[in-house]
């Protein structure tokens, strides 16, 4: 069966009018490098509750590796330690204001990695050495790292032991291991030497961390009817806990190397089509376990958010195999998986999930009734809708009730850095059809986004600031200078004063 037995989609959830805005942890501001779960975000989300927004987007929340893209992540249960914040740490005197000094003097306009990982991870690390030393059982409120442990044993020791084996052999991927600790029921047998237990100790106790922090700003945020949205990637990364702790998951060889990875076909912007290099999953073996391991992963997501973004919900249709080797993604083909069965499964084990489907790009009709069948909400962006004829899917009259509308997405660039780059005849259409001059166009697709029919309407906070281009989160294809744009208190504070009244009113207007 597709359906529920009365014929009803299997999902049915956004059925109130909303807004929310995107902005994702490492954006936030701090005085060590990076945003974190500190005071910013709890002051981000009374900014949130005083305009009357209920919902915060944010991107995948994962530990990053090169690239520092949170679409690439050593596992998709971990979470990303940068993201700790380290002031209870130094009120439980794990650390001294001193350790924090070389992190204070990073730049607070961008996220500067190689400096933040030259310095972010020795301060952390005291931080383990002096709690292992002290015999503490906690840290703060956040309950007994033992009893963290037991209750995500799932995914956590194994991958606590491949962090600890990946700084053993010099951040190398996972394949280029040795033999006793590239095959994953060696490793685990392999006696432990004492260092080794020690790193994988620390690396249980920066998750203990991560995920103390994350349940408290999310019930703060509940508290204060702001429910989080998290983004949760279709496929892992090669160099990833996932992999190395399940091969058996992954369509790999003898050697445990990938047979095929994904990607995306040629189309209008890329006459090579993506080569994004992940290892495909073996649906025949999901579906064999019930589909166990997915399951696990949206309740490990469904701890860190209220609601779930999956990207690229397409390839849960069919997924594009590319020839592993291959240089491009021109050669591959669509292959077929069990989606609906997948989520008839999801369905099972997690009924009152809040799931939406990122059904962005060339969609077919397929994917379309896959989408219908689940009933998760679909995506609009206003930056899709305009150049062309009226029955784009994206421009607002076309939108359904059951979408999540956009101004733009963290790959887009920031509408008036989009709208300053686009040909006359694109501007044209915008001011047409939304009756602007366009001299205000981020608050034109704030309120064009607003007032249409789709039930969620969601902005990122560079939008509602008015910020250009050089406030652009991420450019898909650019292998650097991405995920660094931060805000500053003060921005936030000119934010409030002089817009806060505006979108709450328009909050208003819209019944959102």
């Amino acid at each position: 069966m597709s359906l529920h037995q009365n014929g009803e989609p299997l999902y049915d959830w956004l059925d109130k009018r909303a807004s929310g805005v995107l902005l994702h942890i490492s954006s936030l501001p701090s005085d060590t490098g990076v945003g974190n779960f500190g005071a910013a975000a709890y002051r981000f989300v009374n900014f949130l509750k005083d305009a009357k927004v209920k919902i915060w987007q944010i991107c995948p929340l994962g530990p990053t590796g090169f690239g520092d893209s949170p679409y690439q992540c050593f596992s998709a249960f971990a979470g990303n330690p940068y993201f700790i914040d380290l002031e209870p740490l130094l009120l439980d005197g794990l650390i001294t204001s001193e350790d924090l000094l070389p992190l204070n003097r990073l730049s607070t306009e961008k996220v500067e990695y190689g400096y933040l990982y030259e310095n972010f991870w020795r301060v952390i690390e005291k931080a383990y050495e002096n709690f292992a030393a002290s015999g503490a059982k906690s840290v703060s409120d956040y309950g007994t790292v033992q009893a963290f442990q037991k209750a995500q044993a799932f995914w956590l020791n194994d991958y606590a032991l491949f962090m600890a084996l990946k700084a053993q052999n010099n951040g190398q991927c996972w394949l280029e291991w040795p033999a006793t600790s590239r095959d994953y029921t060696k490793a685990k047998k392999k006696r432990k030497t004492k260092a080794l237990k020690t790193a994988i100790d620390a690396q249980v106790f920066f998750q203990y961390l991560f995920h103390s922090q994350l349940e408290q700003l999310r019930n703060y945020a509940g508290q204060n009817g702001i429910e989080l949205l998290g983004d949760v990637p279709i496929f892992v990364a090669l160099d990833s806990s996932d992999v190395w702790s399940n091969p058996e998951l992954f369509q790999l060889d003898e050697d445990l190397h990938p047979t095929a990875v994904a990607g995306v076909p040629p189309d209008y912007f890329s006459e090579d089509g993506q080569l994004w290099g992940n290892p495909l999953y073996d649906w025949d073996k999901h579906l064999e376990t019930g589909f166990s391991w997915w399951i696990e992963r949206m309740k490990a997501n469904l701890a860190f958010y209220d609601i779930i973004r999956i990207d690229h919900f397409r390839g849960f249709e069919s997924f594009w195999s590319v020839p592993a080797g291959a240089k491009t993604a021109r050669n591959g083909q669509w292959v077929k998986c069990p989606g609906i069965e997948l989520f008839q499964a999801i369905r099972q084990a997690c009924p009152d999930a809040k799931i939406v489907a990122e059904d962005l790009g060339v969609i077919t009709h397929e994917v379309d009734a896959l989408r219908r069948q689940t009933g998760l909400p679909g995506m609009a962006v206003l930056q899709f809708a305009f150049g062309g004829g009226n029955d784009s899917p994206y421009l607002p009259h076309n939108v359904s009730s059951n979408t999540v509308i956009y101004s733009g997405t963290h790959d887009n660039d920031t509408t008036v850095g989009w709208y300053e780059g686009e040909p006359e005849h694109v501007k044209e259409h915008v001011r047409r059809y939304i009756c602007v001059s366009g001299e205000d166009i981020a608050w034109d697709f704030i309120r064009a986004a607003m007032k249409s029919r789709a039930n969620l309407s969601v902005v990122p906070l560079q939008d509602i600031m008015r910020l250009g281009a050089e406030a652009r989160l991420n450019t898909p294809g650019a292998a650097m200078g991405n995920w660094q744009w931060r805000y500053s208190d003060e921005q936030l504070e000119q934010t409030i004063s002089q817009s806060l009244p505006a979108l709450q009113q328009l909050v208003a207007e819209t019944g959102r």
